[in-house]
């Protein structure tokens, strides 16, 4: 990459042409084309604010266009919360170049220098005077290279960019009248349906498709391997010869699954690649050269409460301690963990393909067209040339649900009816069962502390499976079905991105306060029989709840305060303001909610701050429980600093959804599974936040326009759930540091506090 290329923003070093990005088409209309999929966030909406500031038009003359492979720009991924930062910030460079070439070139055509003409609404003008506008200007003039040294407005003179800004996809998706992907009807549409093993070892010996075969109607029952399906003419008809199907199924299932009650544990006897890094302030001084870092000692050493090792009189400093800073006098260990989840999205996966032998076409709510493509034509064996992938928004996701692997499905049943088009949907136990799991968790922590409880350094060891599993990035596809064929493409683990993009399991490892020695050992593991990818937030929900919850406990321990205990090891002025403005907006509610709690039950308030990735948007969340016979979450009250909000509103509903999830995660979510088979196939059996305990929410966005924008839709998932881990802590005494948080293991957590009392 040449140093030009390396200034422009991330997304236009490999999609570099304006044409596109942009076009002025129909007239009086803007298309605009990203490459970041719209999955519920409101992506479209902040994107075309964008656009309308940078052009000088009104907002409502803006179409975003949507994504289609060889028309738009290849943006990879929408995830990491970076379609702001990436897409957001390469639309506004566009936008910007645009505007002055146009500018220029009318302004040429007059013989006037740029600098006396103005835009208003796309239209030119000279004084009084009407010049031309965008639609009047030859196409071709966007037919070049992104410029480096485009300046684009500044922040100062927004208009657009800044005001909370109504989707408009809202009224429809409420009354019930958009048009999902589910909702697609083409000529001659045929449908599909897959035949799913029972476990996801399981392989299938024998399948009597006779019967099912003949039926009128009935277009044609394939087979792979393992690979099953029936494609027919109505989709009723479809759904009883998947039935009649299973039933005339025979499997051998082995037994590959581990004990769900005792996961920490048998994560850490995998194999696993291990990643191990140094931070803290005293790192910049140690230099390359510094000893490696050692992780906590092994589970079996590390008690289910903080256990506290006294150092001898005289000891030597902890490690990381400069010369002259006070000796640590105590060591503090805790281990937290996080189950397998479910994706669990409510709307089960759908795709559409319509195969005529030299064109393949695929209708997704995929969250990476182009890598989508890839794989498709690896595990097809096509070139990528001869397949097009557009995508359609589907129910909303949040990390790698089945919208790839449905639409394997259906390109698969496709081959088998050239020119016909098939949709393919998952059922409510496919979604659940099929799509990738967010991989469990276990994370052990030791903190040395001082005789004033200051920490004074730390060591992190984690162990996960990969978070990342999605299409595109491996030579062999990652495609559900692909792994089922007769001749199968080989199952993968999961990985994780290097830190330097957002990482995995290692999201968040690295505290965001001021200590002077952190020591990080994350152990991606490997084997694992349940397939896991990507989940919203990856690793940072779990480390954070760890991280936050282990600092209430050392604040205990030091006797302070948790908001002051925080704020003493924050050094970032804005981490300690989203901190100060949560704590400020739940004392006001406590102050005005006189109730006393119901019954036999207690209540308490907890919080957690983190820095999203080290480096994306600050979140702190100061929760208010509940506690009886379960927990009940009464409010959340949430501070958050994006830098520039695009769209305020938007950020509200980003923060507020996220928290919402974690909430579920939290409380209630846990992947149940035997020795064979994953359980829990229906929403009766696998638990989810329902509206009637949602909590009250607040956002207060702490307002920086002079900074630059940051993503917001997976911040507010660690704080949230370290807030109502502490917020339970603070209402019972007793702490519980495995999630989900349910009455079992609140009473499981009590009974060890008496027992331990009484020893």
């Amino acid at each position: 990459m040449d140093n030009a290329n390396s200034a422009l923003p991330f997304s236009l070093r490999a999609n570099p042409r304006l044409s596109t990005w942009l076009g002025f088409d129909p007239p009086g209309r803007v298309r605009v084309r990203s490459g970041k999929v719209e999955i519920g966030q409101g992506i479209r909406t902040a994107l075309a604010q964008i656009a309308a500031e940078e052009l000088d038009v009104a907002f409502a003359r803006i179409d975003m266009a949507p994504p289609r492979t060889a028309l738009s720009p290849d943006e990879a991924v929408t995830s990491g919360s970076l379609s702001i930062q990436h897409s957001g910030e390469a639309l506004r460079h566009v936008c910007a170049q645009a505007r002055a070439l146009c500018l220029t070139h009318v302004a040429a055509a007059h013989g006037l220098p740029a600098r006396a003409l103005r835009v208003e609404d796309g239209v030119f003008l000279h004084g009084a005077d009407r010049l031309g506008s965008y639609w009047e200007i030859d196409a071709a003039v966007l037919d070049c290279p992104a410029d480096p040294q485009v300046v684009p407005k500044a922040g100062a003179a927004y208009r657009e960019v800044g005001r909370s800004r109504p989707r408009d996809d809202i009224a429809e998706k409420v009354y019930g009248r958009y048009r999902y992907i589910h909702d697609i009807e083409l000529p001659g549409l045929l449908h599909g349906r897959m035949l799913r093993p029972p476990s996801p070892a399981a392989r299938l010996l024998a399948l009597d498709d006779t019967e099912v075969a003949a039926w009128p109607g009935v277009i044609a029952v394939p087979r792979d391997g393992t690979l099953a399906g029936v494609i027919a003419a109505r989709e009723d008809l479809a759904e009883r010869a998947l039935a009649r199907l299973a039933a005339g199924a025979t499997w051998d299932e082995p037994a590959t699954l581990p004990d769900a009650a005792a996961l920490p544990a048998w994560l850490k006897t995998l194999p696993c690649d291990t990643l191990q890094w140094r931070g803290g302030t005293a790192a910049a001084t140690e230099g390359d050269g510094a000893t490696p870092p050692r992780s906590p000692r092994a589970a079996q050493d590390i008690a289910p409460t903080v256990l506290e090792a006294a150092r001898s009189p005289g000891a030597a400093p902890a490690p990381g301690v400069g010369a002259g800073a006070a000796a640590a006098v105590r060591t503090l260990r805790a281990a937290y963990s996080r189950p397998f989840l479910k994706h669990a999205s409510i709307g089960p996966s759908c795709a559409l393909a319509r195969d005529d032998g030299a064109r393949l076409e695929i209708w997704t709510h995929s969250q990476a067209i182009y890598n989508l493509r890839r794989d498709l034509a690896l595990a097809l064996r096509r070139s990528e040339d001869a397949i097009v992938v557009e995508h359609v928004q589907g129910a909303g996701c949040y990390g790698h649900n089945g919208a790839d692997d449905v639409a394997y499905d259906a390109a698969w049943l496709a081959g088998h009816c050239p020119g016909r088009p098939v949709r393919v949907q998952w059922s409510r136990a496919d979604e659940l069962n099929w799509s990738p799991l967010g991989p469990a968790m276990a994370v052990e922590l030791e903190a040395d502390v001082g005789a004033d409880g200051r920490i004074l350094a730390w060591r992190h060891a984690a162990w996960s499976p990969g978070h990342g599993l999605r299409p595109g990035r491996a030579p062999s596809p990652t495609l559900l079905g692909s792994w089922h064929l007769a001749t199968p493409f080989p199952r993968l683990d999961a990985v994780d991105a290097p830190r330097a993009v957002g990482g995995g399991m290692d999201r968040n490892a690295e505290p965001g306060y001021a200590f002077a020695r952190v020591d990080v050992a994350c152990h991606r593991v490997r084997d694992v029989p349940l397939r896991a990818s990507a989940l919203r937030a990856l690793g940072a929900h779990a480390n954070v709840f760890a991280i936050e919850s282990f600092m209430d406990e050392l604040a205990q321990a030091a006797g302070m305060h948790p908001r002051d205990y925080r704020l003493a090891h924050i050094e970032d002025p804005r981490m300690a303001a989203v901190l100060r403005a949560a704590w400020r907006a739940s004392d006001l509610a406590e102050g005005q909610d006189g109730a006393s709690p119901d019954g036999d039950s207690v209540r308490g308030r907890g919080c957690g701050v983190a820095r999203y990735k080290g480096t994306g948007a600050y979140c702190a969340v100061v929760a208010h429980v509940e506690v009886d016979d379960q927990v009940r979450l009464r409010a959340l009250h949430i501070a958050v600093d994006v830098g520039l909000a695009i769209n305020p509103d938007g950020v509200r509903q980003q923060i507020e959804g996220g928290a919402l999830q974690a909430a579920s995660w939290t409380l209630q979510e846990a992947v149940r599974f035997d020795a064979t088979r994953l359980l829990d196939g229906d929403w009766e059996s696998y638990p989810i936040l329902r509206f009637s305990q949602a909590p009250h929410v607040s956002v207060d966005i702490v307002s920086r326009p002079a900074d630059a924008p940051l993503g917001a839709g997976e911040a507010a998932l660690g704080p949230t759930a370290a807030a109502i881990a502490n917020a339970v802590a603070q209402a019972l005494g007793v702490r519980v540091r495995d999630m989900p948080l349910t009455p079992d293991r609140i009473m499981q957590a009590m009974n060890d506090e008496e027992t331990n009392a009484d020893g």
